[in-house]
């Protein structure tokens, strides 16, 4: 066949090849149908489309045609090496008429068992740089038609290379994106193990112990405990710690949901079944379909509500609101309420079914004020928290500014805590938390740390005493306890100091090792 003759047959695979390109968005499914065109069209007796790993200077073979799979897995050449190799990166097309007679050519797959065959090899570039190469072999003919074959060649590998290296960019687009969600995954898996949970109490460590034990079942848990506790993170431990981790976790705050919404946005609506319905709307069972439902403040929710919540616990089905057609629910339920369940049942405010059903394994956080030995951790905790969100260097916490912690009753618990912190943080002038650092509710006297502090706060004599004691605390502690160098220090008569210490209870010889 002459050139003219080869003209409508390389038309025709120029069509195909573009036909491809415009409905292929996968390398590997690119490359072997622009093979298959050239096998079937131009009549080669092999052919191999390789490609250069990211990053590197290794080229594997990522299509075939006429290889077997082993053969294709040896094909991989390092730049310069081999005719493939020397062709990536020279950038310059290769044609040996015979590979019996060119010792250049390695036959590193084994496939040609000494066959006398022609090898045409074309570069494919891609912003002056190659990302790969074409060969195939042919059978050995006039030298003019296989050099022509070698132009046409050139010409397929100048239109595939923009696609190849587009489908590239998005494979690698979507692998960073995938490790990136997998790195978030992890940290978020991480964040919510429970050995990242801070406390260290007898009653925390039962909790940990109920986490690991009903972590990697589908049992319905409560979690039971004032505002505040941490429940939400208790969740989110037994779903990372589970199976279920790489599915969604999806957190519903029942009190926080208008009684009216509260059923379509856990079970979603129909189109038109009620006024406002513009269209179909999954509610967050759906939206958890693998994972975990997070009900918080399951008691608040309405005795309508409640029939439902229970069927959906029972049967594991669901309709959506104005819908007929039953919805599977693979959704693991943790519930978690502040309320007293009993009291409610006993006025008929909760059903007593659904408090056993979703009382399949209860989990009890301790409040605050019960757990006093994890204070001092948790203040730590947040201090190193907030240090690095506020660009602080915040080294240490006063000892007044401690005793206040430890003596107060923390009604908003661990929330209340970490608030406190926050405001220490963003309020310190130097590298410590004072006590006229903390909220006023915290503001008392040594000598009156059993108070139960009044909800407006402690007085201005109370503060004042307050802040004097802490001054001349941290003063002493400088000066290791000697009154007459903090005296000194803070420019007044040692008679003066020594009236304060006595006024205010405070033992210099206690600071005398501080350091």
């Amino acid at each position: 066949m002459n050139k003219e003759q080869r003209q409508p047959i390389e038309l025709e695979i120029l069509y195909r090849i573009s036909q491809a390109m415009a409905h292929q968005h996968d390398v590997s499914a690119l490359l072997n149908e622009v093979l298959d065109v050239l096998e079937t069209e131009m009549g080669m007796v092999r052919g191999t489309l390789t490609l250069r790993r990211p990053d590197t200077d290794l080229f594997v073979i990522e299509a075939s045609r006429g290889l077997t799979a082993e053969e294709q897995k040896r094909g991989q050449y390092k730049l310069g090496e081999g005719i493939t190799g020397r062709v990536a990166k020279t950038m310059k097309p290769i044609l040996i008429p015979d590979i019996q007679k060119d010792p250049r050519f390695l036959d590193r797959t084994k496939a040609r068992k000494g066959a006398r065959v022609a090898f045409l090899c074309v570069p494919i570039i891609h912003q002056r740089k190659a990302i790969g190469a074409l060969s195939i072999d042919r059978p050995a003919q006039d030298e003019i038609l296989l050099k022509h074959d070698l132009k046409f060649l050139l010409l397929v590998t100048n239109i595939i290379a923009e696609a190849v290296a587009g489908i590239r960019e998005q494979i690698t687009e979507r692998e960073s994106l995938m490790a990136e969600n997998q790195r978030l995954r992890q940290q978020l898996g991480d964040q919510y193990h429970p050995s990242s949970i801070v406390g260290n109490c007898s009653s925390m460590r039962n909790v940990y112990e109920q986490i690991a034990q009903v972590a990697d079942s589908m049992a319905t848990v409560l979690i039971r405990g004032e505002s505040g506790t941490g429940k939400e993170l208790v969740a989110r431990a037994i779903h990372f710690a589970c199976s279920r981790k790489n599915n969604p976790f999806v957190a519903v705050n029942c009190a926080a949901l208008p009684e009216q919404l509260i059923e379509s946005e856990l079970f979603g609506h129909e189109k038109g079944s009620f006024t406002g319905a513009a269209q179909q709307r999954k509610g967050r069972f759906e939206i958890a379909n693998g994972g975990t439902l997070f009900l918080d403040e399951i008691g608040d929710i309405t005795p309508a509500v409640q029939v439902r919540l229970l069927r959906v616990l029972q049967e594991r089905t669901f309709e959506r609101v104005g819908g007929n057609s039953p919805i599977k629910a693979n959704v693991r339920v943790i519930a978690a309420t502040s309320k007293d369940l009993e009291k409610a049942i006993q006025e008929s405010r909760f059903r007593e079914d659904l408090f056993y059903r979703l009382n399949v394994f209860p989990i009890h956080l301790p409040p605050l004020r019960e757990r006093r030995s994890d204070i001092m951790l948790l203040a730590d905790y947040f201090l190193q928290k907030y240090n690095k969100i506020y660009h602080k260097q915040i080294k240490r916490i006063s000892t007044p500014a401690i005793n206040m912690m430890m003596s107060y009753h923390w009604p908003g618990n661990v929330r209340e805590l970490e608030n406190c912190i926050e405001r220490a943080v963003l309020t310190s002038t130097d590298a410590v938390v004072h006590g006229y650092s903390l909220p006023p509710s915290l503001q008392t006297s040594e000598q009156t740390h059993t108070e139960i502090i009044p909800e407006e706060g402690a007085n201005l004599k109370t503060m004042v005493n307050t802040y004097e004691r802490e001054i001349i605390v941290d003063t002493l502690k400088k000066y290791r306890g000697s009154a007459a160098a903090a005296a000194r220090h803070l420019n007044v008569t040692q008679r003066i100091i020594n009236y304060k210490i006595h006024q205010l209870g405070i033992v210099p010889r206690n600071y005398r090792q501080t350091i």
